[in-house]
């Protein structure tokens, strides 16, 4: 498929824009919308958060996670957005499902809208869609399944294909706790990682590591990007921020 093919599935396909700013109801977790401009895709809404509560943000980002089916996309989310992992039976994701969370980052208020895709390829003509809109992609595999890692290649295609030229892209190896199960060495990731250029860490939805860091490094990555004004100011380099904060934490942060 095209990428004009792909733009325009997306424009038939009903999703919450990412360029429509919302103020989040923190009882309810809903979202009502706001009035806002728009500036080089990102977010400004019209009323900046002026307190230290989630309610209200400043800026906005699409996040997309991706990967094959069962390699815990949705884990992941649920653990970041409220610290909890799903444990029981596995459930696929059926479409697209998202949810919101809002970060604070150097003192501004990012708010993170988090697309849960599905990974079976019944799907997948839905999630190009989806691609266009993202400002950051987690490409996922799973650590105990060497076909999903095998299956990274055929995502970072597609990802070139439907995505935007600039768009964040971080690997994360999942399931890292099931240190019995393992089938993908760590190495192996890393070492996939650098013939792509891309960030790479391991995560664990069940025991929470780098779960937090994968998002906020995400988020930092994003916040430089669309507040940097003076040229001469260093570039936030992502993968050293992360090394930074695995080494500062003994590797293992939740």
């Amino acid at each position: 498929m095209s990428r004009k093919k792909g733009a325009k599935a997306k424009s038939n396909t009903a999703s919450p824009s990412a360029s429509t700013p919302r103020k989040e109801n923190a009882k309810s977790g809903k979202s009502t919308i706001v009035s806002s401009v728009q500036a080089n895709g990102v977010v400004h809404p019209s009323r900046p958060s002026l307190s230290s509560s989630s309610e209200f943000y400043d800026i906005a980002f699409k996040v997309m996670l991706v990967g094959d089916s069962g390699v815990g996309k949705t884990c992941l989310l649920v653990r970041f957005k409220d610290g909890a992992f799903l444990a029981g039976s596995f459930i696929s994701t059926v479409g697209i499902d998202f949810r919101n969370k809002v970060l604070s980052i150097d003192g501004v208020k990012v708010k993170l809208q988090i697309w849960d895709t599905a990974g079976q390829e019944r799907f997948r003509s839905v999630t190009h869609a989806y691609y266009r809109d993202a400002h950051a992609l987690l490409l996922l595999y799973d650590v105990t399944n060497k076909a999903s890692f095998d299956n990274i290649q055929a995502w970072l295609t597609e990802i070139h294909e439907y995505a935007q030229q600039d768009v964040v892209l971080m690997l994360l190896g999942n399931k890292a706790d099931a240190t019995h199960d393992r089938v993908v060495k760590r190495e192996e990731g890393e070492k996939l990682a650098k013939e792509y250029g891309v960030p790479f860490m391991e995560t664990s939805a069940r025991s929470g590591l780098n779960v937090e860091l994968a998002f906020t490094a995400i988020a930092k990555e994003l916040k430089h990007r669309s507040m940097k004004v003076d040229p001469n100011e260093p570039k936030f380099k992502l993968q050293e921020y992360v090394n930074k904060e695995m080494k500062s934490t003994g590797c293992c942060r939740s």
